[in-house]
């Protein structure tokens, strides 16, 4: 008895885990290189939002004292609502016009085999691929030529250019994920291909459709290098444009001020996506249409 008892105790004491050296020492690396890059983030955005509200900063760990005034000279300078109205307006209008354009051609992608569809493809992502002044000045200069420099339409136009291949590249595997076979199956029941569509297809695309409009709409939200070539004047420029402008007039214009004018940018940007993501999780539906 005691000899089989030793004999069952090795193999237990054999498979015990043993920590690897190599193993610990990637694991405090990774975790350290995260929460250097998490403090990092956190002490730049709270310096510029202390920055925002300080009479003047320099040499103390804080400010000696805090004000709003750099927001009230902030709402003086800058017609804010104008501002806001513009991105948002520029943001939405982007992103469903380059749904109504990226769904046919991610569908058409997906479903359809035939030559040159590779190439197809890439001619697609082309402009995700090259840097956006490559294309973005001479298509400025055609817009300004035209007479849409200046105006929200010329700024919505010059920004479908990079967003409407990224959708199309989001919604792509999307549709590869739905299965053909229902939409046969209903055309044997006798559905058209409209009902078919509309009561088979659109469904199962419908998070697709909402995860490549979220993403679309937070990118074009910041959106900067293609706005700032078209937006002329003051009045159809966005806040990525207007917090550029005071950026660059630093040695004039206060840095609290264009704190002030970043805070309200970064503020403006996480409400978005926070709204976004309360009614659109992208990886759920990821998981949802592959479970179908």
């Amino acid at each position: 008895m005691a000899t089989s008892a030793k004999t069952y105790a090795a193999p237990a004491a054999a498979t015990r885990p043993r920590v690897s050296l190599s193993g610990l020492t990637g694991k405090i690396l990774f975790y350290g290189a995260i929460g250097l890059f998490i403090v990092n983030l956190i002490a730049m955005v709270s310096t510029v939002i202390i920055d925002s509200f300080a009479q003047s900063w320099f040499k103390t760990l804080l400010p000696p004292a805090f004000t709003t005034q750099w927001y009230s000279d902030l709402a003086q300078d800058h017609n804010m609502t104008q501002l806001l109205e513009n991105t948002f307006f520029v943001a939405i209008a982007t992103t469903l016009i380059a749904l109504a354009i990226g769904f046919p051609a991610a569908y058409v992608l997906a479903r359809k085999q035939f030559r040159l569809k590779g190439a197809l493809y890439g001619l697609f992502l082309l402009p995700m691929l090259i840097p956006p002044l490559v294309y973005g000045i001479p298509l400025a200069t055609l817009l300004i030529r035209l007479g849409l420099g200046g105006s929200l339409v010329g700024i919505v136009l010059i920004n479908l250019i990079p967003i409407t291949p990224f959708v199309i590249f989001i919604l792509t595997p999307f549709i590869e994920q739905v299965d053909p076979a229902m939409e046969a199956a209903s055309r044997m029941l006798g559905s058209g291909r409209f009902r078919t569509f509309r009561r088979i297809v659109l469904p199962l695309i419908v998070p697709g459709l909402l995860a490549a409009g979220v993403l679309a709409l937070v990118r074009t939200f910041a959106a900067f290098e293609l706005t700032y070539l078209v937006a002329t004047t003051g009045s159809s420029q966005t806040l990525a444009v207007a917090l550029y402008g005071d950026a660059s007039g630093a040695g004039i214009r206060a840095h609290q001020l264009v704190n002030a004018m970043a805070v309200v940018y970064m503020l403006s940007t996480m409400t978005l996506v926070v709204i976004a993501l309360i009614f659109v999780k992208p990886t759920q539906f990821v998981m949802s249409i592959k479970n179908r």
